[in-house]
């Protein structure tokens, strides 16, 4: 016998043995559940009673969401006791176009979740953007910073491909209100603003993130940071907006 054979594993028992260990293994791959995509547990859904229903407002979905079939009408903006408020659907952009900022400004909101997570089983963003111009196109451009009711936030824009500011993945602070659980109110107030060659985000009178305006103007972003200002939520979200306005413009 070779060395090596010496310290070979004796072959399978054959017999009732084999056939036992054999027949396991097989249940176990029968009743192993297999990895579920989460884009099949949470695809953008429609809305009932649908579209803009608030006069010289206009909105565009995200163009994924247009590729899937999906509709302006799959969202729904209203103004409701004074709030704007926005059920989604497929994620989208509302604006006035007579909302404009240009120079240096601030532009602020009020943010409210009623009941966290109430149309999806995980946070999605809701915030505010400026910057837009060719608005409704293919070709928009925007930068929107918008937060979740976990702690977290992104910076993000359209220029006309999509682009990240602050990394791929959302960012956390302590300055942003977390929901106690699903179901739960959670409220934020943002502000972005743009001061000299600086855009900052603010979130509950803290800023939480501060980039060079050439991060976000230039080749493939924004032509400027003036121009039209406005609301951004993600899919299968509803929350309501107050107090929407723009101060030093």
């Amino acid at each position: 016998m070779s060395p090596i054979d010496r310290f070979a594993p004796a072959p399978l028992a054959a017999g009732p043995l084999r056939l036992l260990l054999i027949g396991s293994a097989l249940l176990a791959a029968m009743f192993t559940p297999l990895p579920t995509p989460l884009a099949a547990q949470d695809e953008s859904q429609s809305v009932a009673d649908g579209g803009i229903h608030i006069a010289n407002w206009m909105g565009k979905i995200d163009a994924r969401e247009a590729e899937n079939g999906l509709t302006l009408n799959d969202a729904r903006l209203a103004m409701e006791g004074g709030a704007l408020s926005v059920t989604t659907g497929p994620a989208v952009v509302y604006w006035s176009p007579a909302n404009t900022a240009t120079g240096d400004f601030t532009v602020r909101a009020v943010f409210t979740e009623a009941a966290y997570m109430s149309l999806n089983n995980h946070p999605h963003p809701y915030g505010l953007f400026i910057g837009g111009s060719d608005l409704g196109t293919d070709s928009q451009r925007l930068l929107y910073c918008a937060t979740y009711g976990n702690g977290r936030f992104i910076v993000r824009g359209f220029g006309p491909e999509a682009f990240q500011v602050n990394g791929a993945r959302p960012e956390e602070n302590a300055a942003i209100n977390q929901a106690p659980g699903q179901g739960e109110p959670v409220t934020q107030e943002i502000a972005l603003s743009v001061r000299g060659d600086t855009v900052s985000c603010e979130v509950n009178g803290v800023v939480v993130g501060s980039y060079p305006r050439s991060e976000v103007v230039g080749e493939g972003r924004l032509t400027s940071t003036d121009g039209i200002y406005g609301v951004r939520f993600g899919h299968n979200t509803a929350g309501t907006v107050t107090g929407l306005r723009v101060e030093g413009n």
